[in-house]
């Protein structure tokens, strides 16, 4: 009798199991997080004479802020959203991906697909072990430039992101 009170107690328990695991929760990037973010990037670049694009990306690839100074090129936009893609997609910075994906490397054909940019830039936001999103800049004089005005964004808001 005591076998069977727990083979039902375990059966009416299962399917709570189950919906548990069929939901998954994560951490997102406020709109006002975003565009803090995006802002700080763009007054970085501007304070170092860059005039630049920057978008920011939720954890998924979806531009939540794209914002163009200026004087700014009519290309820097798309190229900064793909540099954000493509760091989120990757879950890895932009600039590394320029290392690892050299003609003879393994993962040369990453530069094929669709929408990707092998370009430094693209930066990972990243908070709590979380995955938040990704911040590309496009504009700057090199990748390296475009780099640390993304770097500057996120640890504008580091505060903000800290859980």
């Amino acid at each position: 009798m005591r076998y069977r009170i727990a083979a039902l107690g375990l059966l009416l328990l299962a399917p709570a199991a189950q919906a548990q695991d069929a939901l998954v929760t994560y951490k997102s990037l406020t709109p006002e997080v975003a565009l803090d973010l995006a802002r700080a990037a763009l007054m970085s670049c501007r304070e170092r004479g860059f005039q630049i694009a920057v978008t920011v990306v939720d954890r998924f690839g979806v531009t939540q802020v794209a914002l163009r100074d200026r004087f700014a090129g009519p290309h820097t936009v798309p190229t900064a959203t793909a540099k954000a893609w493509t760091a989120v997609s990757f879950r890895t910075n932009t600039g590394e991906l320029v290392a690892m994906t050299q003609p003879g490397m393994p993962q040369a054909g990453v530069r094929g697909l669709p929408g990707v940019a092998i370009l430094a830039g693209g930066v990972t936001i990243e908070a709590g072990g979380s995955l938040l999103g990704a911040v590309g800049i496009s504009g700057a004089p090199g990748g390296d430039a475009d780099e640390a005005c993304a770097k500057a964004g996120i640890e504008a808001v580091k505060e903000k992101l800290e859980f």
